[in-house]
């Protein structure tokens, strides 16, 4: 996390500093970055770049942080204040279309997306930090759905919630392994919630057998 330092500043200088990082990290990748463009571009000396981070890796994490965030107040928006008008699946659907279009109107964050996805160690070691963030907000799904009917109530919600956030990483992997985003990337997501909503038992086979 910046110091003190850092969060003490002018709010105006510093946006400058976020600005600045997410434009060169947006052009390059975490390794490539230059923490002295990231200076130059915020208006500040390098000597006050490590008076408000440890590292490039520290501005770089707080910096997807601040991705995470505004991702999810996007998709938060007015839906979840309504969630009572979606049943689960429509609502986890809707979510993931949310995702989508957040990816697409803010291309330089996608940038900074993609580009972790190219370095394994890091994304992991990035995204673990929100891990729990993640199984929170599975978790209140999960409840909604049992509490409507939706789910089966005998489900371990704390079980569930991490391999839906697992389910989601591999997911983001899947869905730009090929280094951009298209719409129709949304028939990927049909594709996994169809497999959560049904499973992978062949019912036509099990039915035929009885």
């Amino acid at each position: 996390m910046p110091k003190d330092t850092f969060f003490n500043l002018p709010d105006e200088k510093r946006q400058r500093v976020i600005d600045a990082a997410i434009d060169e990290f947006a052009e390059r990748s975490f390794h490539e970055a230059r923490v002295t463009a990231i200076a130059e571009g915020a208006g500040i000396a390098m000597g006050s770049f490590y008076q408000y981070f440890e590292d490039k890796k520290d501005l770089f994490k707080y910096i997807i942080e601040l991705i995470v965030k505004e991702k999810l107040a996007y998709i938060n928006q007015d839906m979840m204040a309504n969630m009572q008008n979606y049943g689960f699946f429509q609502l986890l659907r809707e979510i993931y279309s949310r995702g989508l279009r957040f990816a697409k109107e803010r291309p330089r964050l996608l940038a900074i997306g993609l580009s972790l996805t190219n370095n394994e160690a890091l994304y992991h070691e990035v995204y673990g930090d929100h891990v729990q963030t993640s199984d929170d907000f599975f978790r209140k799904l999960l409840a909604k759905g049992i509490a409507d009917g939706d789910l089966d109530p005998t489900i371990d919600p704390i079980l569930v919630a991490r391999l839906l956030t697992m389910l989601n990483y591999a997911l983001a992997d899947f869905v730009y392994e090929d280094g951009k985003l298209d719409l129709d990337d949304m028939e990927i997501i049909d594709k996994m919630l169809n497999l959560i909503e049904n499973g992978i038992k062949n019912r036509a086979a099990a039915l035929g057998g009885c």
